[in-house]
């Protein structure tokens, strides 16, 4: 009877631990499927979703492989689990490579049209004063009483240095003369002295042609350049 007793005991036991077994192994191979699913749902995920959330996506997509990899050890086909792991780790690094090239692109993108804007800025603070024009382009605080020092700014600004400036300078020096010259058009029926606008008009004189041939000299330069 005791020999009996014992036989029992030593099954239950070993069907307990066959049946843990399989569950660890059922749940390795959930871990290993949920791995392989997640990377397969990264891939129709929106680009502009994913590059907005990527850090979450790699730290989520970090969390599952390590448990993938960590459940391989409870699985029977370590072999064919290693290879479903590998390939779906192949593709997600295929698109890591391309969001992360994607993102230094834009970064980079932006990066000079900041630049872009800051160099503009800082042209526009010499010919006319420290934020006096901005982006909107507004020239309401130009009247009267202070268009002929504007000029007198501008023009002397632009002429001591001519010889430094680049064509994206020239072309953005053209455009505040022309938005200059706009507005001087309302102030002139606004009232304008007619001794100001003699004088307005002796600068404009002389700046014309210098505007234009040092456009067209920063220019060749520039195809100089390119072409060595």
């Amino acid at each position: 009877m005791k020999s009996k007793n014992l036989l029992l005991g030593a099954a239950v036991i070993a069907l307990g631990f066959t049946s843990c077994k399989d569950e660890k192994a059922e749940q390795a191979e959930k871990k290993v499927e949920t791995y392989v699913v997640y990377v397969d749902s990264i891939g129709n995920v929106a680009e502009a979703d994913a590059k907005t959330n990527w850090e979450a996506i790699d730290a989520s997509y970090q969390m599952r492989i390590s448990d993938a990899q960590a459940a391989l050890e409870n699985l029977k086909d370590k072999e064919k689990a290693q290879e479903r792991i590998d390939a779906s780790k192949a593709k997600y690094e295929a698109l890591k490579a391309k969001m992360q090239a994607d993102m230094n692109a834009i970064k980079e993108e932006v990066a000079t049209t900041s630049t872009t804007i800051n160099s503009k800025q800082k042209l526009r603070n010499a010919l006319f004063g420290q934020g006096k024009i901005g982006d909107d382009m507004n020239f309401s605080w130009v009247n009267k009483d202070n268009i002929h020092s504007v000029y007198q700014q501008f023009i002397h600004t632009a002429e001591d240095n001519k010889d430094s400036y680049s064509r994206e300078d020239w072309d953005e020096i053209k455009l505040m003369y022309e938005a200059l010259d706009s507005r001087k058009n309302t102030v002139e029926k606004e009232g304008l002295s007619s001794d100001d606008n003699r004088k307005i008009a002796g600068l404009k004189f002389k700046f014309a042609p210098m505007i234009k041939v040092n456009r067209m000299g920063a220019k060749s330069d520039e195809m100089k350049d390119a072409k060595q």
